[in-house]
Order: C-alpha cells, then structure tokens, then sequence
C-alpha cells in the first residue's frame, strides 16, 4: 500500500480521511481503495474517533474508477479477484458514521462512494454522475442499487441512463445529499457536523446507523421491529441511563461510550 494516496489526521474526535491521487482527479484504482479501507477500519477501531470523514480535493472528490486498470481484465479476472467487492465495500462494514465532504466531480465510483457514506455535505462545486454507459458498463458498485434509494426510480433511470450529471442545488433537491455549502466553507460545515454527531454517545450512533440501514434493507414490520429491539438495548447502556439523568437534572451529559 502507498501511504500518499490517502492523507490521514485526527481532529479531536474526527478521523479526517483525503483521498490524494490529485494528477488523476481522485480516479479510485486497487491501491487508494485498499488504503482507504485500511483508514477506515484502523478509525472504526479506535475507541478514541466518534465520526470519520472522506474528503477529496477541490477539483474532485473522485473522478471515478481508474480505467486503466480495468481495460485489460477479463470476466474471469474480475470474478477471480472479487472486483470491487474485496476492496470498494469495505466503507460498508464501518459502524461509525461516515460523512463525505464533497467539491469538485464525484463521478462513477466516486458518486457511488458518497453514496455509500452516511451523509454527504456538498461543496457548490460539486457534480454528481454515473456516466458508466459512456463506456458501455453499468454503475457496478451499488449505484444501480444506491441510487434509486436514495433519488427515486425515475431519476436514478436518468442518471444512469443518459449519463447527464447533477450539480449540486439538483443534488439537493432530489435528496441526494444532506446539505450544500460554500466551497470556502465545505471542511469546516462537515468537520462541526462530523464533531457535533461525535460528541453524542457512540454505541446510540451506531444503533442509529444500523436502524435506518435497516430501512432500505427490510419490509417496514421487520424495521419497525428491529428499531424497537435497538431502543431497549439503549437501557442496557450506561449512557442512555446518564443522558436521562443529565436531562432532569439540566446539565451537559458526560458520555462515556458504553
């Protein structure tokens, strides 16, 4: 693995996560996402980060899948070497909260990596597309699935159809992202949410995560009953039982995490 082709820090709470081929545009090749998958599981591990984000450059949060080093596999190739799967998925298995902070092209992999974070806050700048169909392929990395979740069927058929791209107000009103802002201010907009959504208690994050996962996965029955499962598991925690007890008594909670 390159260590450059990911950037990482922490910021108190916040693990901070850049994606850093800039002379590509962000393209998403085996080595940035195997590094990116190693950031973020060594962050959803550390007991010390509540909320991670993924950010690109101004130009691009990601451009899309690096083409050139697909041209040459073969259907057995990819099947063989689980093609996105071992490595593009591994944002997936994340507990914590993921936020994508994006400016510039998400395009591709690059839309469809947002799309498989929790919460995407986009730059004016921002464009969003999968275009794949310009190169007779299909949005293979959940956007085909994410999409029209997130946007409707209609839309989704747009996009990935006719390849046209959203800018970020569209984004916006079709419910793509969770909000837009300045570019100037896009790290600082998502580094306050991602830190304000650290500072709550993380095994609720977590509960609340998986439950509204749940939503697009299940029947309402079943996700009704797996919220309700979710919610008495919170009086089995310490933190649930602290932030009542700091309501009553009309002071900040201290979460412990547990």
């Amino acid at each position: 693995m390159s260590a450059s082709v990911v950037l990482v820090e922490r910021r108190g709470r916040v693990g901070v996560i850049t994606l850093n081929r800039p002379e590509s545009l962000n393209a998403l090749d085996d080595a940035l996402m195997d590094a990116l998958g190693d950031a973020l599981l060594a962050f959803d591990a550390d007991d010390g980060v509540g909320a991670i984000v993924i950010t690109g450059g101004p130009r691009a949060f990601a451009a899309g899948a690096d083409i050139s080093g697909m041209v040459g596999r073969s259907y057995a190739d990819v099947e063989r070497e689980r093609f996105i799967t071992r490595n593009w998925e591994t944002v997936l298995q994340v507990r914590k909260p993921v936020l994508a902070a994006v400016a510039g092209f998400a395009l591709g992999g690059g839309c469809e990596l947002a799309l498989a974070c929790d919460i995407i806050v986009a730059a004016r700048s921002a464009r969003f597309g999968v275009p794949e169909v310009k190169l007779a392929m299909l949005p293979g990395a959940g956007g085909t699935q994410r999409l029209p979740r997130a946007i409707g069927k209609a839309k989704a058929m747009d996009l990935c159809l006719s390849a046209r791209l959203l800018d970020a107000d569209e984004a916006d009103r079709y419910g793509l992202v969770s909000r837009v802002v300045d570019d100037a201010r896009l790290m600082d907009e998502t580094l306050a949410l991602a830190e304000r959504i650290a500072g709550f208690s993380l095994p609720a994050l977590v509960a609340i995560k998986e439950s509204v996962n749940r939503a697009h996965e299940t029947p309402l029955a079943e996700g009704v009953r797996f919220e309700r499962r979710q919610m008495y598991a919170r009086f089995a925690s310490e933190d649930a039982h602290e932030g009542m007890r700091a309501f009553l008594e009309r002071r900040p909670p201290s979460f412990g995490h547990r």
